[in-house]
């Protein structure tokens, strides 16, 4: 039996041969490890390498000087290997203003955005991957500030439940060693704001999604209290979470929750049938053995609905998690029967079924109640969702696959970059807005494209054999069809050793200087992103991403700046890209 279900885990594997499915290389991330410094924002901050390290080559201070930004003296043309004073300033210029209210911790928890993982005790692949309590500390150490816990009875040991994607050949893990993983994240945090003033460290939600019987459940309610102790929130502060249920009491603000461990458990409805998470389009790369092994595993996880024990409903008060049975929770009368402070945990594919025509509803929806939104079934090899269109409605947490650091954890990073993991919506998207962010006015970005510096040269390649181009795409919240994203790029850079072109055209290709403008319109939006990614022009391969970077549009500074280019693990390169922003009324940019 095992080794048939074997054979059938193994064609569904994205990357067999069979597989027709195209792969965006550029969606491509490397794994995150504890060297990751970019995942969801604050710990880029805290390891940080002083940007002063970074070199500004010699046809790039020739550009700048071309430009009038600085004078040949200023540039230091005389003195290559020297950082003159201008230089300096300009390379520590941060390339993005965070503004200080969007970190206020003084609203309720659904108006923020939270930084946040799936699956988190998985390593790699989601059907047939290794699970570890690890990784927990990795999610937490690189910026995720909900992780998720999926919680079974243990065969072998009925007073230990196991950690696991249930149904799968993914291995399993104790609980008890998770809830040791994740205390010990607490109490490094804690160890830290002692030695740093003014530091505090956010609250760690838990999304637990249980499969435990009674029995099952009560252990671990026990387990919990005994390894987090007060690390727990408190009696009190539960207390006043109670009282709002009930309509006698105030929404606790995100402060109140303070650094404390904060559980999310599922709510189940009477006579509720629990929804598989396979999605309409799961079969069409699929053969009849592969598509019936996808039925069993959603069959099975069918079958492992249970109610929730009232010890375990009580440590879940801020946040009771439901999967709706109709549509009726973002309409007017809103969701009946349910906890007061419920959190909608839908499918990227099940809440695209209703975009765009219910997004303003939903929106509304999400301004004063929580939202979790987790990739679709068939992303099985951990492959992301694309979060901005999700966040555009309001939806507080996109689990994404902590796995690697892709396209998706780029633009987490994006988000998140200078908070603590939580971040507060646009006014539109909190209690009393409308639910729409575009202003009805049209916005034209320019990027001038300068040049580079120190790109890395990957593996097994010379430097000289490189064609390095710069390649940008704009995600606003109103695209939601990933084809239609709008992309552009600078032509290759090519060195000629006769400097023929410019006179920083003989510089090496890891120093390259493309002097382009890259250009979008766009309606005016709160959460409008960019990525930027320095590929190589390979006519033998695949263009491969050498390195990479994501920023807010909202968060951009004018005038030329430096933006510390990331590898594909999310690690600070001593890559810098040297560009200048603007953000014009269409109008203006006539």
């Amino acid at each position: 039996m095992a080794s048939r279900l074997t054979s059938r885990m193994a064609k569904l594997n994205p990357f067999s041969k069979s597989s027709s499915r195209k792969i965006d290389d550029e969606d491509a991330g490397e794994e995150i490890d504890a060297s990751t410094v970019a995942g969801g924002g604050h710990a880029s901050r805290e390891t940080e390498l002083t940007k002063h390290q970074l070199r500004v080559s010699p046809a790039l201070r020739e550009y700048l000087v071309s430009k009038d930004v600085f004078s040949e003296r200023e540039a230091g043309l005389d003195t290559p290997d020297v950082l003159t004073e201008p230089l300096h300033s300009l390379v520590n210029r941060d390339h993005i203003n965070v503004p200080s209210q969007v970190t206020d911790t003084s609203h309720p928890l659904p108006e923020y955005f939270i930084s946040s993982s799936h699956n988190t005790y998985l390593s790699a692949h989601q059907l047939y991957g290794s699970s570890s309590a690890d990784a927990y500390k990795t999610a937490l150490a690189t910026g995720s500030r909900c992780v998720e816990i999926d919680a079974w009875d243990n065969e072998d040991d009925k007073d230990e439940p196991k950690v696991t994607h249930g149904y799968t050949l993914v291995s399993n893990i104790s609980f008890r060693a998770v809830c040791e993983s994740i205390r010990d994240v607490v109490d490094e945090e804690a160890a830290h704001s002692e030695n740093h003033q003014g530091y505090r460290a956010a609250p760690i939600l838990l999304s637990l999604e249980n499969h435990c019987d009674a029995y099952g459940q009560q252990r671990l309610v026990d387990i919990m209290k005994e390894v987090w102790g007060d690390r727990l929130l408190s009696k009190a502060v539960r207390q006043k979470g109670h009282d709002e249920q009930r309509g006698t009491g105030e929404q606790v603000t995100l402060a109140e929750l303070g650094s404390r461990i904060v559980l999310i458990v599922e709510y189940h409805f009477p006579s509720e049938k629990v929804e598989s998470d396979e999605d309409s389009d799961s079969s069409s790369s699929e053969d009849e053995e592969s598509a019936k092994a996808r039925k069993d595993y959603n069959e099975k996880k069918k079958a492992a609905a249970t109610v929730i024990i009232p010890a375990l409903a009580d440590l879940g008060v801020y946040a009771q998690s439901v999967k709706p049975r109709d549509n009726s929770w973002f309409g007017e009368v809103g969701l009946t029967d349910a906890p007061h402070d419920h959190l909608i945990n839908v499918s990227e594919s099940g809440l695209l079924a209703h975009m765009p025509a219910e997004s303003a509803s939903i929106a509304r929806h999400n301004a004063e109640h929580l939202m979790r939104v987790y990739p679709k079934g068939t992303r099985i090899s951990s492959r992301n969702l694309k979060p901005v269109s999700f966040w555009g409605l309001g939806a507080q947490i996109c689990a994404l696959n902590w796995q690697t650091f892709g396209a998706s954890i780029q633009l987490n990073e994006a988000l998140f970059s200078g908070s603590d993991g939580y971040v507060l919506k646009p006014a539109a998207l909190r209690a009393g807005g409308n639910g729409v962010l575009n202003t009805g006015r049209r916005k034209r970005l320019r990027l001038h494209a300068g040049g580079a510096t120190d790109i890395p040269v990957p593996p097994g390649r010379e430097g000289n054999d490189l064609k390095p181009y710069l390649t940008c795409t704009l995600y606003h919240p109103d695209i939601l069809d990933e084809d239609n994203i709008p992309k552009r790029k600078t032509a290759h850079f090519k060195q000629h050793k006769l400097g023929l072109v410019h006179k920083w055209a003989s510089s090496p290709s890891t120093d390259p200087i493309w002097d382009e403008v890259l250009e979008w319109e766009y309606d005016e939006n709160e959460l409008v992103f960019l990525r930027l990614l320095i590929k190589s022009d390979d006519a033998f391969a695949r263009n491969p991403i050498l390195v990479v970077s994501a920023v807010r549009v909202s968060y951009l500074v004018d005038g030329w700046t430096f933006i510390r280019m990331l590898d594909l693990k999310g690690r600070e390169t001593r890559c810098s890209l040297c560009v200048r922003f603007e953000v014009l009324d269409v109008e203006e940019g006539r």
